[in-house]
């Protein structure tokens, strides 16, 4: 059987040990030790490493099988192992950070299944390799999850859907939500965090950068500087207090990141201080406007929850923030219509529609082309209001210059007198307005229907 050594500086951690292979004798062996070091290799007497799986800031991940379980059952075992030289605060800090997480473990993961539950957390102190002093260890098993990360799954299959980060978004936003309601911030959002197991359920890792938020008398909500760069907000890089919408500020990014298939600092345009990526991908006004509200730049000008995500991503549209023009350098998304808006444009619509069809009927004296130029500029119409070219005064300014116009050139009248024209306007306003009222409601149930499913 192939088992891992897990001292750090070890030149040949790769070992054989024939006899281990018969279960029994894995089963009832006191201990083995590395033939290379002389570190011990059955990790508080239960966890045999197998494969290194990866290193991080932090520390260092194994796989191991806990050989005190039917089955041999798979574990993640992480090594505390701080990478490069660091002062003794720092190196105390980092051990904090690191049994916070075990602590963390210890108390949401059976409580969630889309975060990996603790097994064990432990010390190991042995002799130093060369001699002279003792090293001290310090080890968190967690649960295995068998599948591939986001980041591994962007590089092999390349950029993600909308349906694809909508499934993400709502899942992780889940998990995040329950998180939150036991005032626990993750602070390190990114794709490599994100786990997909094999049957496709989504996992949340890496709690060793959490934050505990405590309203105590004293207490100190500052973040203590680490994080993920790139996919933290101001708030955090600048050592400030941290909130659940730090978090959902790092979902956005890691959202951005599978959708554009480009690193954040790709996406950040410091000149501007703005997030550029609406141009490079085609997802939904709704889904875009509320990427762009996580991603601004205060943290109460976002989404103050996990749940108030999801809420705006059940509605048809939202209404996101809009940033004052006295404040450049933040992100403006356009605004929606109001209810309001959609009805007094088709009002408009239906109004100048029948005055134009009268106007043309008359001069052209052809019903079939009437109606063709008609619906050609009731469409430019229509669009121009879209894009906001037409809008609040223009709206009752230009149906009062047109009905001008007709009443002061009567061959474009058609024998039709004044009375009648201003009636079979306010008719055709009128149907236009019944018409977008039928069409919205069918949109928005049908839109409640399909957010249900």
């Amino acid at each position: 059987m192939k088992v891992y050594c897990t001292r750090p500086t070890c030149p040949r951690p790769q070992n054989y040990f024939a006899d281990l292979d018969d279960i029994n004798t894995l089963k009832t062996t006191q201990q083995k030790y590395c033939t290379t070091c002389g570190m011990p290799l059955l990790l508080d007497g239960r966890y045999v490493p197998v494969k290194l799986l990866g290193r991080g800031g932090f520390g260092t991940a194994f796989l191991a099988r806990d050989r005190r379980i039917p089955g041999m059952r798979q574990s993640v075992v992480k090594q505390f192992q701080p990478a490069g030289s660091l002062l003794p605060t720092q190196l105390q800090q980092a051990q904090k950070l690191f049994e916070r997480e075990a602590e963390v473990l210890a108390q949401i993961g059976s409580e969630h299944e889309q975060i990996p539950d603790l097994f064990a957390f432990f010390p190991v102190i042995v002799n130093s390799w060369q001699g002279g002093h003792q090293d001290q260890f310090f080890y968190l098993v967690q649960e295995y999850i068998d599948g591939q990360n986001l980041e591994e799954e962007l590089a092999q299959k390349g950029k993600f859907s909308e349906p694809e980060v909508l499934e993400i978004l709502q899942e992780i936003l889940k998990v995040l939500q329950f998180v939150h309601d036991r005032s626990i911030i993750h602070r390190d959002i990114k794709p490599s965090n994100i786990m997909r197991r094999r049957d496709g359920k989504l996992f949340l890792l890496d709690f060793g950068a959490v934050k505990q938020v405590t309203n105590a008398p004293g207490g100190s909500n500052a973040s203590t500087g680490i994080y993920s760069m790139g996919f933290a907000p101001p708030e955090q890089m600048a050592g400030n207090q941290v909130f659940p919408s730090t978090d959902l500020y790092a979902l956005a990014v890691t959202i951005l990141n599978l959708l554009t298939g480009k690193e954040a600092n790709q996406l950040f345009d410091a000149y501007t201080n703005q997030w550029q990526w609406r141009s490079l991908v085609r997802v939904s006004p709704r889904l875009a406007d509320i990427l762009d509200k996580m991603l601004l730049p205060a943290a109460n000008q976002r989404f103050q929850s996990a749940n108030e995500v999801i809420i705006a991503l059940a509605q048809p549209s939202i209404t996101p923030t809009v940033t004052p023009k006295s404040q450049p350098g933040k992100i403006k998304p356009r605004p929606s219509f109001s209810t309001w808006e959609l009805l007094a444009g088709a009002a408009f619509s239906g109004f100048e529609g029948a005055l134009i069809a009268i106007a043309l009927n008359s001069f052209l004296g052809s019903a079939i082309i009437t109606g063709v130029i008609c619906a050609v500029l009731l469409g430019i119409i229509i669009f121009a209001q879209t894009r906001r070219w037409i809008e609040k005064h223009d709206l009752l300014l230009i149906p009062v210059i047109t009905l001008a116009v007709i009443i002061f050139v009567p061959f474009l009248q058609g024998g039709i007198a004044i009375s009648q024209i201003i009636l079979l306007a306010v008719a055709g306003g009128l149907v236009a307005i019944a018409v977008t009222s039928i069409y919205r409601i069918i949109y928005q149930i049908l839109s409640l229907i399909f957010n249900k499913n």
